[in-house]
């Protein structure tokens, strides 16, 4: 693909665009160089996606989900308190402007600090307990951040889908900061873009995850040619890449990722027709017969990897509800136990699923190394007996012909499940367990709604139940944090208010007021303040235990396979997979840099190698 512009002298040779010491890549396969992978997307905005697949970051995981470094040629870690990592010598931005510490100083000092970029100040990842890190420059490939208390979110956070990004290409953005610029000359800027100020132009240019500015300089394996919006987005190999084959080649194989738009609800058809290469996003289990079908004609196979959620559909009883005989119900851990065991897991398996899924509680998946059985199975049969034995001990009577209970105030035990009316699964989740729960005596409604109304109406205690993904990393090792097993944010529908509440730092919100929660939320400091793996497992365990034993959410399926379409002609993508945000970026831990068509290269560029240069 380089040839001509090598050749011309507008492109350096490849040993002079790689780092000195390129990361190795290891592949099933060595492939070729060459050709454009088609997907198929919903909207301009999901260029943010191509930094997913992509996938470079300072530290990575691995699809064993150990951290290593990636950008980085190394990371040092003493005590979870002291973090120094260092760069790779040569290595450069897309652009072939090198790649230092100054990228990393000018992001701490002139963006992080600078209180019109960063109104918020640094972001969490970065303030263990409220403390700023100490930030040093050791020399122009190595810096140190450190702190006086273990941070053991910090490398989790610079691995993650949307990476938290602690550099910058400070050669390109300079143009725009007013510390750097000529005031004239941006002030030209700032009125040519129609931005407010100088910062809201800076805020503009510097959009390392969102990904639409093409001339913002990257470290990705592709970057953007195209102006957003389009119908049609470009994304071209970097010639710059860090990455190498066995063979000595740079990476990526693939010359062009191409995004195509079209309605999200057609994308399926389309898939299905054979327009896509490597299509996961916008399908789901439902189309997986209709995908299967067209394999032959279409040129693809469809693969089925597990998800990562601890469960595909959970039920979230509202801790935080207004109505005080509710609240007084939910918060009692027999009323949310005996609805887990009135739900007919098996049968939502077996209608839905097709049997493949894994039934039980919303909590890590088998392969994760923190699980155990008894987190998935306690109070997650189905036990009719069992669940009227606990409905009458909370006082929930049941008279009349109509074998309805009733609340101490007397009224009907009518729940309304609350959802935002995205998907036709939840619905016909909801009509399983609508007929499991009248046979306790409950009648049970669904009320679909926007996703902000309903949102809205969970946090502010107007829902009683509500019913979205479960929890999403079910993938979990020790030494990633388990705040989503504590009340640590309003987004958690189980207790919102005693979310914001943390999240807040008692600014708004309420306080927890049942002792689990309460439990919860100091072994989730503790972990954070832990210095060592085997404490965090400890930790970990704990809480696992605590949330399966108070049902704070009710699990129903989790592991459900989630169709792949992988062009017969495209070779390294991962027979069996786990599709999961975070860990694993969907494609992006399985490397996509390193996929390939097996097919002869497009151009004599394609045998351009490191090895015997």
């Amino acid at each position: 693909m380089f040839t001509e512009a090598v050749a011309k002298g507008t492109l350096p040779a490849i040993d002079e665009r790689v780092p000195r010491a390129p990361a190795l890549a290891e592949l099933e396969t060595l492939g070729r160089p060459g050709g454009d992978l088609r997907m198929l997307m919903s909207s301009p905005k999901d260029t943010r996606l191509m930094v997913v697949y992509g996938y470079s970051r300072l530290v990575a995981y691995t699809p064993a989900l150990a951290l290593v470094p990636d950008i980085l040629e190394a990371a040092d870690v003493e005590d979870d308190r002291v973090f120094t990592l260092r760069l790779r010598t040569g290595h450069k931005w897309s652009d072939g402007q090198p790649f230092t510490t100054e990228d990393f100083r000018y992001w701490f000092e002139d963006v992080a600090e600078d209180a019109d970029l960063s109104p918020s100040g640094l972001p969490v990842a970065m303030l263990p307990n409220g403390e700023r890190p100490k930030f040093e420059v050791l020399d122009a490939r190595t810096v140190r951040f450190s702190w006086s208390r273990a941070n053991p979110l910090f490398l989790p956070a610079l691995a993650g889908p949307d990476p938290m990004y602690i550099y910058c290409p400070a050669h390109y953005l300079k143009q725009f900061h007013k510390k750097y610029a000529d005031k004239k000359k941006l002030d030209e800027l700032v009125k040519q873009i129609g931005a407010r100020n100088w910062a809201a132009l800076h805020s503009k240019m510097d959009v390392m995850y969102r990904n639409d500015n093409p001339d913002l300089p990257s470290l990705e394996p592709w970057v953007l040619k195209t102006k957003p919006p389009s119908e049609r987005l470009v994304f071209e190999r970097n010639p710059y890449y860090y990455r190498i084959d066995g063979a000595g080649h740079q990476l990526p194989y693939l010359d062009r990722v191409i995004f195509s738009i079209a309605t999200s609800k057609l994308i399926p058809a389309k898939a299905g027709a054979g327009e896509s290469d490597l299509q996961a996003r916008y399908l789901s289990f439902d189309d997986y017969t209709f995908l299967k079908a067209g394999e032959a004609t279409g040129g693809y196979k469809v693969r089925l990897w597990r998800t990562g959620p601890g469960s595909q559909l959970a039920l979230y009883p509202n801790l935080n509800v207004e109505d005080p005989v509710w609240r007084g119900l939910v918060r009692d851990v027999r009323f949310r136990r005996a609805l887990s065991l009135a739900t007919n897991r098996h049968e939502i398996n077996q209608a839905i699923f097709f049997g493949l899924a894994i039934e039980g509680q919303n909590t890590v998946l088998p392969e994760s190394p923190l699980y155990r059985p008894e987190y998935r199975d306690d109070w997650a049969t189905f036990d009719i007996t069992e669940a009227n034995r606990l409905l009458d001990l909370v006082g929930l009577k049941r008279d009349g012909e109509d074998g309805l209970r009733h609340l101490p105030d007397g009224r009907i035990v009518d729940i309304i499940v609350e959802n935002s009316g995205e998907s036709t699964e939840q619905s016909d989740v909801l009509e399983l367990i609508r007929d499991s729960w009248r046979r306790v005596g409950i009648r049970m409604f669904s009320r679909p709604s926007q996703l902000t109304l309903f949102r809205r109406r969970v946090f502010s205690g107007q829902t009683l139940i509500s019913i979205d993904k479960g929890i999403e990393n079910g993938l979990a090792t020790a030494d990633m944090p388990p705040w989503e097993f504590a009340p640590t944010t309003q987004q958690q529908l189980e207790w919102p208010k005693w979310g914001q509440y943390w999240e807040t730092k008692g600014t708004a919100g309420e306080a927890p007021e049942i002792p689990s929660a309460s439990r919860l939320l100091e072994l989730y400091t503790s972990w954070l303040n832990a210095g060592t793996s085997a404490e965090h497992a400890a930790i970990w365990h704990e809480m696992l235990k605590i949330w399966a034993d108070e049902v704070f959410s009710i699990g129903l399926i989790g592991g459900v396979l989630q169709p792949v379409v992988v062009n017969d002609r495209l070779r390294n993508v991962p027979e069996d997979g786990m599709y999961n945000w975070d860990p694993g970026a969907h494609f992006g831990m399985y490397r996509p840099d390193g996929f390939w068509f097996d097919k002869p290269a497009t151009s004599p560029a394609a045998s351009a190698s490191l090895i015997g240069r």
